[in-house]
């Protein structure tokens, strides 16, 4: 039963899903999983390789002991195993965020124009459609509703200098996620993105002259700072909890106002 007023309705107790995409201290789905545990759900958080295991497992209690994953997010067995892990687990799903980006870096710091066709599809079903295979696997385990969450960026909506092949690749995230919302919505699935400002996190230090952007950003933001990892993961807490429960189909900025400066 909702619980739409009151300081319970921020609350997460017994809620339970999954959180991808952490990497390191300074990944966004690190904030996001500290912000849930400290709400009272429990969370499987996925990492990308074997690589990242040892900056990832020395996180655990700073998110509650969450279960970890390995996945590929480009391998459907493995991605499979995950969700087939929360059914048994715990037999549902009530929130999934995706915190997950990625474009070779030649193509990343290249002009758009010089795009291949196989950079841009590859960065495409990493960054976007991962997340709709996702959306795909949870619709079952959601059969009382649920929370799905993406990461955006300014970029989808103008021309961020240097931002480049992300920006094509971020409108698409978005129009996915109001299609998504459109399409789960009479299931009770809420589908929102949330559109960061500039962090200092591993994916951000592909881009070309990120620290100029992120300068910017601490000059001219109205809040004249950068957010953190913790309050991106605040905004996802409160979409996933009943005080979200009438939200869904959204781009929510969490970046002090930067986006009406651009």
């Amino acid at each position: 039963m909702t619980d739409s007023t009151g300081a319970g309705a921020f609350l997460l107790n017994g809620r339970v899903g999954i959180v991808t995409g952490l990497a390191n201290e300074n990944s966004i789905a690190y904030g996001c999983a500290r912000a849930l545990a400290a709400q009272g759900a429990e969370c499987i958080v996925t990492y990308a390789s074997e690589k990242a295991e040892r900056f990832v497992m020395p996180l655990a209690e700073g998110m509650g002991n969450p279960e970890y994953q390995l996945v590929d997010v480009q391998d459907d067995d493995s991605l499979e195993a995950l969700f087939d892990r929360a059914r048994a687990r715990w037999g549902r799903l009530d929130f999934v965020i995706h915190s997950i980006a990625f474009a070779p870096l030649a193509e990343l710091q290249g002009r758009l124009t010089d795009t291949s066709s196989e950079g841009f599809a590859l960065a495409m079903d990493v960054s976007c459609h991962s997340f709709v295979r996702m959306a795909r696997l949870a619709e079952p385990l959601m059969d009382h509703g649920g929370s799905l969450i993406c990461m955006s960026y300014h970029g989808a909506h103008q021309a961020v200098e240097n931002y480049n092949l992300m920006g094509p690749v971020k409108a698409a995230l978005e129009a996915s996620t109001r299609y998504l919302a459109t399409e789960l919505g009479p299931r009770g699935i809420r589908v929102n993105a949330i559109s960061p400002g500039p962090i200092r996190t591993r994916a951000a230090s592909g881009l070309k002259d990120f620290e100029a952007l992120a300068a910017d950003g601490e000059a001219h933001a109205p809040l004249r700072r950068l957010v953190t990892t913790d309050e991106v993961g605040q905004t996802a807490a409160y979409l996933i909890s009943d005080a979200g429960a009438g939200v869904t189909g959204g781009t929510h900025y969490v970046d002090g106002g930067h986006h009406v400066q651009f």
